[in-house]
């Protein structure tokens, strides 16, 4: 920046020269100026090509501008050198600059991480120490307008908490205890007691940080082209300079037009523009997702989920809520509490969303699980335990077959056409009953689902391994056809039907990341859903989406979609301004300043084209913008920032 401003300083120092001083006055001021360009605006760049040629034997672009400058100073127009080498500064440094404010838009999120935290001890007094010394399981208290220090779990109050800067969820999230919170989300009203569950090095903001950095850094095929197009290509235009001044110098120019001449040609071929123009629009998409809470593992998921026309859906966790609740029991000896205890015991450590409804049906009605040993899943069809007296197993009809065991008692054979999912149990190859549970589609799954439509996908399928009745309820409810719904699908079945559609067109796969891991590699873009505080689903996917709004998936699409038209724009932009330029050197004698004004000009042009991508929401909620925030909520954020920023001081960026 020092360096771009005294470039400036002597381009303005050797413009006076030329008017109004004359004389000893204008000699010195021109000598000054121009001195001072070609020191503070050619010794950088002329460094910067000469440890890149030696370090990586490449040649490249400020290689061109250097040697540009030097030869029109060599045929006595130092001046058309000042300016390309001012441009050429300037434009360096805005380039600079403005794919900066892509990068500094995830770095933000360091300056939102509080540095202390208050720490309840063993005795019960509350202590500050900083965040960075939390541990797993230690206990923090979170007074109104505290940031979160760390990720955890709530064990105390209730409350609301702002997550816009980890999920992009811009109305506030009613928390209490049992629920995940974030670090450096904002807690906005409630004293709340959170038991530490990731340290600061592991939380989810360290997380994100980490992924997008190596997004940025890993580059798209597009990208890898430019970069392999511009470093042949500028050696392609240091030998065409110099064939030019041959030819001209042939032709019968003498050797300072001819000079003149081949420098003007080596600015105006210069392809600044296109290589810099897939970078600007891929960096600023990155930034926007990560802003509206979805990450893309590097340009190239970006790229070909641009190219998607075929959705593949997991049902459970994914479409649906996940949060599913029992709607009946049957008991086929008629103890509904031995039933319930025992299925309860089962599913006493499983993961899956049935176990959850499960439990918590038998915490209402007070029935205490029994203990179940050695339980072993068996991955799309149930669960199998051991209680001392003998083998328990909860699952579906799959298992049931599996197990010797005949579902065809007239009590269950009335669950079999509900709607509903149900779970059967038994001991060995003896019924004992069932339990039905339903899921709800969510909210923003229909209205995505549309826009998805609507913006050019082909092909929407939903995969489960839940019964056919089950995924035609949830499905009708999602607008899907009925050929659109397959059911009753193990997770090689899911792998097998996504290959499948591969071989027609580009797939996304969308899961929840755990059982899901096999479809999502599979896939040409795995989008794992809901995945903040996920481990699994951030290492299984290529996308993930932090929140659990749909809405953002079918935002994303069309941000990679955009991204891609961007690229095509700036492409075709920077290579026909430069066959224009190029034209002009060969045949219309084009002065040297418009071949710098016209390269230097067409190179910003298309980095900002690429930052417009940055105003680009990733707003959720389906096709709608979503809700604004209240005017007290406003303000309550107002009162809690305030609040922080008067406690703790804020942290530099990275």
């Amino acid at each position: 920046m020092i360096l771009t401003a005294l470039t400036v300083l002597g381009m303005l120092l050797a413009t006076l020269a030329l008017w109004p001083l004359q004389g000893n006055v204008a000699a010195f001021f021109s000598v000054t100026g121009l001195s001072l360009v070609y020191l503070s605006g050619g010794l950088p760049a002329a460094w910067r090509a000469a440890v890149t040629l030696w370090e990586e034997r490449i040649l490249d672009i400020d290689l061109l501008m250097v040697v540009a400058a030097v030869a029109a100073a060599a045929v006595g127009a130092p001046f058309e050198g000042a300016v390309l080498l001012t441009l050429f500064s300037i434009s360096t440094t805005l380039e600079e600059r403005a794919l900066g404010r892509a990068r500094r838009a995830i770095q933000a999120l360091m300056e939102l991480r509080p540095e202390t935290a208050l720490r309840r001890g063993s005795d019960g007094t509350v202590s500050e120490v900083p965040a960075a010394d939390l541990e797993v399981d230690d206990v923090v208290v979170l007074r109104p307008g505290a940031r979160v220090p760390a990720d955890g779990v709530i064990v105390g109050g209730r409350g609301s908490l702002d997550e816009a800067n980890i999920t992009g969820e811009s109305m506030p999230v009613s928390k209490e205890p049992g629920a995940q919170v974030f670090e450096a989300t904002v807690n906005l009203d409630g004293v709340l007691e959170v038991t530490v569950t990731r340290t600061v090095e592991e939380s989810t903001v360290a997380r994100m940080i980490a992924l997008v950095t190596e997004a940025q850094a890993a580059k798209a095929p597009s990208e890898r082209f430019s970069a392999w197009f511009g470093q042949r290509y500028t050696v392609a235009v240091m030998a065409g300079a110099i064939l030019a001044f041959a030819a001209f110098y042939w032709l019968g120019r003498n050797w300072e037009e001819a000079l003149y001449r081949s420098a003007t040609l080596l600015v105006a071929a210069s392809p600044c523009a296109i290589v810099i123009s897939v970078p600007a629009a891929i960096l600023s998409a990155l930034s926007a997702a990560a802003r509206g809470g979805v990450l893309f593992k590097g340009g190239a998921a970006l790229e070909t989920l641009a190219a998607v026309d075929i959705f593949a859906f997991d049902k459970t966790g994914t479409l649906t809520t996940g949060k599913a609740s029992v709607t009946g029991v049957v008991a086929l000896d008629g103890d509904e509490r031995l039933l319930l205890s025992s299925l309860a015991g089962l599913e006493a450590y499983s993961e899956h969303h049935s176990a959850a409804a499960i439990r918590q049906e038998a915490a209402n009605r007070g029935i205490d699980p029994v203990r179940v040993m050695n339980v072993i899943t068996r991955p799309s069809a149930g669960i199998v335990g051991d209680d001392g007296e003998g083998q328990l197993w909860a699952g579906n009809p799959r298992l049931a077959v599996q197990m010797g065991a005949s579902i065809d008692h007239p009590m269950l054979k009335a669950l079999a056409a509900d709607t509903q999912t149900v779970i059967y149990m038994g001991r060995g190859s003896r019924v004992m009953g069932a339990v039905t549970i339903a899921d709800q589609a969510r909210k923003t799954s229909a209205p995505a689902l549309a826009a998805l439509r609507e913006g050019g996908v082909s092909e929407i399928v939903m995969m489960t391994g839940d019964r056919r009745p089950v995924a035609l309820r949830i499905g009708q409810e999602l607008g899907l056809k009925p050929d659109e719904i397959h059911a009753d699908m193990l997770p090689e079945d899911k792998v097998r039907m996504v290959g499948d559609r591969a071989a027609r067109g580009k797939v996304a796969f969308v899961g929840d990341g755990v059982n899901d891991a096999a479809a999502l590699a599979r896939a040409d873009v795995g989008i794992a859903m809901g995945a903040a505080g996920s481990d699994v689903a951030l290492q299984a996917a290529d996308v993930a989406l932090l929140s659990e709004d749909m809405g953002r998936l079918a935002d994303a699409h069309q941000l990679a979609r955009r991204t891609a038209r961007v690229i095509r724009q700036n492409l075709v932009f920077a290579m026909g301004a430069m066959a224009i330029l190029v034209t002009g050197g060969l045949f219309f004698q084009l002065p040297l300043p418009l071949a710098v004004i016209g390269h230097e000009g067409g190179t910003v042009l298309v980095v900002l084209n690429g930052l417009r991508l940055l105003r680009d929401p990733i707003r959720g909620g389906g096709t709608k913008p979503a809700p604004k925030t209240p005017a007290h909520t406003n303000s309550t954020r107002r009162i809690a920032r305030e609040a922080y920023s008067r406690k703790v001081p804020r942290r530099a960026g990275l």
